[in-house]
């Protein structure tokens, strides 16, 4: 493949040296350009496929003797394993496989690398010993040693269900040191069973976790609705221990303020369907804490409400009907009807309509 690009390139500079004597230098700059693309297209052809790694889980599948002889080893009688940790080692045991798992006796641990020398060929190099590789495909590759063609085929099934136990028991038995291996079954009922007993236990800790949150969040809801209660509790006292010269200077006061000239612009701009502004509802809020004083705190400590919502409660204590409100407030006259009768549930977890919720806000604040 290099060769070719190089011949073909030598006749491409060839062409634009002789055309650069009748053109222009612009033009040979761009022909160079066009020969830089093909150096660089010819210099990663080679390596535009996917880069074999020995990582994961092979098989021996058979052995070819120079000398004669072919031995095939089948998948469910004894044959060797090797589950590679990328291309650097390898652990080699024995494998038997059934239908219920795998039998498999370590044997050794060994040191490997693997130098490409293109074409699918490569050399492998055995604890620093040198034999030949040859990719056949993604699946299947053949080791020459000693003059012996091992064929070894890649496994998924078993990388994916064993390697990480497969890697544990060869690192556990190879720190015994040297003498007879053990054999271990890798069973697949005991597999499927400890899934589902892992499953059973995540369940059960979701479960726990589950109603530990649910308990948590009744507690402080429970927490919530006696904290408001105390606080309807204290509201209605202050109206009923209100003495009456009290109630008629509030009632004065009101007076005053709705026929006062500061309220009339306000009625007469939410009259002509203007949409109130951030500085529109900061006055509202000044001239009701004149008249009010204790509206606002009251309000805000008995529900954390949104702004459309503490807006709304506004607009109810300045008597502003609830047609009005939605001009002002850009809302669909339902929207403004939801709004009052959520706030009522919410408040004294009841169900109750619009009215009611006007009534109890007209109630309180002063």
């Amino acid at each position: 493949m290099q060769t070719k690009c190089k011949i073909k390139l030598t006749k491409l500079y060839s062409i634009i040296d002789n055309f650069a004597v009748q053109k222009k230098t612009v033009m040979k700059q761009i022909l160079l350009l066009m020969a830089s693309f093909i150096v660089l297209g010819c210099s990663t052809g080679n390596n535009g496929g996917k880069q074999f790694t020995l990582d994961g889980v092979w098989t021996l599948r058979q052995m070819d003797n120079p000398a004669g002889g072919t031995k095939t080893f089948e998948e469910t009688k004894e044959t060797l394993l090797r589950l590679y940790e990328g291309d650097s080692v390898f652990h080699q045991c024995w494998m038997t496989r059934a239908e219920t798992g795998l039998t498999i006796r370590p044997i050794e641990d060994v040191q490997v690398s693997v130098v490409d020398k293109g074409h699918g060929d490569y050399i492998y190099l055995e604890d620093d010993d040198p034999h030949p590789l040859t990719v056949q495909d993604d699946s299947t590759i053949i080791i020459q040693q000693n003059g012996v063609l091992y064929t070894w085929h890649h496994d998924e099934d078993i990388a994916n269900e064993w390697t990480a136990e497969i890697r544990e028991i060869v690192a556990a038995e190879l720190l015994k040191g040297q003498g007879e291996r053990q054999s271990y079954m890798l069973s697949r009922k005991e597999r499927q069973q400890a899934n589902v007993i892992h499953g059973l236990i995540f369940s059960t800790i979701s479960i726990v976790i589950l109603l530990l949150f649910i308990a948590r969040i009744a507690i402080d809801y429970r927490k919530e609705k006696r904290r408001l209660q105390l606080q309807l509790q204290q509201i209605q006292e202050v109206q009923q221990e209100r003495p009456q010269v009290v109630k008629k200077a509030i009632e004065s006061v009101e007076t005053a303020y709705f026929a006062s000239d500061e309220y009339q612009v306000l009625q007469r701009r939410i009259a002509t369907g203007e949409i109130l502004k951030d500085e529109d509802w900061l006055s509202i809020e000044s001239q009701i804490k004149k008249v009010y004083p204790g509206f606002s705190s009251q309000l805000r400590n008995l529900y954390a409400m949104s702004e459309l919502e503490y807006q709304v409660c506004l607009l109810i204590k300045l008597r502003v009907a609830p047609s009005d409100m939605a001009v002002v407030l850009a809302r669909d006259a339902s929207t403004i009807s939801t709004v009052r009768s959520r706030l009522y549930k919410k408040v004294f977890d009841r169900k109750g309509g619009a009215r009611e919720w006007d009534e109890f806000i007209l109630s309180i604040g002063a």
